[in-house]
């Protein structure tokens, strides 16, 4: 396998925090998103989507879109577990998962998108452009606090985003805070639970490993 890739960008880190938390060993490509390497012909041929990472498989397969990966990867490499072991269970950490990448990744993309000079043009991912609008900016900022508030509360009672267990719920959540640096968006003295999530998740070796990696 090989990862095509563009290391500290916000849906690669998601992937690469379940790999190293999963310990697994995968060759990675960068694609350079600073010149558009994405919207390149040869990489538009094999992912239309214009965007990383996309995990190219030994078949020649290639499999983009965060969701779609982390599951490939929790199937191929089941442990650690980290979408439970039932059907029920897992059912409950793709719910989870897919709600922070919502509203959390993209509140912050919204804001992002629409207001980065780099992104004139470009406010969308894919292969058609189209401009940016300052009102969903503005609204964008408004979800990522609403973000903050509702995983606070979430986390106040559960020690973890899917419930008493670390899963892949709680990489996409913790990307996602992460993120909200890029805009100047982070949460505050009053997401005490989500602070302190945060922080415990950060000192996980694999969270300490990807990183030291992106400092690079």
């Amino acid at each position: 396998m090989k990862l095509h890739t563009f290391p500290g960008a916000p849906n690669p880190l998601r992937v690469d925090l379940l790999i190293a938390e999963k310990g697994i060993d995968i060759e990675t490509l960068k694609v350079d998103l600073m010149t558009k390497e994405q919207l390149t012909p040869d990489f538009m041929a094999k992912n239309p989507a214009c965007d990383v990472p996309v995990l190219e498989l030994d078949d020649g397969t290639w499999v983009s879109q965060v969701p779609a990966i982390l599951l490939y990867l929790e199937r191929k490499f089941p442990n650690p577990p980290l979408y439970g072991t039932s059907p029920e269970v897992a059912a409950v950490v793709m719910m989870w998962e897919h709600l922070m990448a919502q509203n959390g990744m993209g509140a912050v993309n919204e804001v992002l998108r629409n207001t980065s000079k780099g992104m004139i043009g470009r406010a969308l991912t894919g292969p058609h452009g189209y401009e940016q609008i300052p009102a969903l900016a503005e609204r964008g900022r408004l979800r990522i606090r609403h973000f903050f508030t509702d995983l606070n509360a979430r986390l106040s009672s559960n020690a973890y985003v899917a419930g008493d267990f670390f899963s892949a719920a709680d990489i996409t959540a913790w990307a996602s805070v992460n993120f909200g640096r890029w805009v100047k968006e982070l949460p505050g003295e009053e997401h005490q639970a989500l602070l302190a999530w945060y922080q415990k998740l950060e000192q996980r070796p694999a969270f300490q490993q990807v990183l030291a990696a992106n400092k690079k």
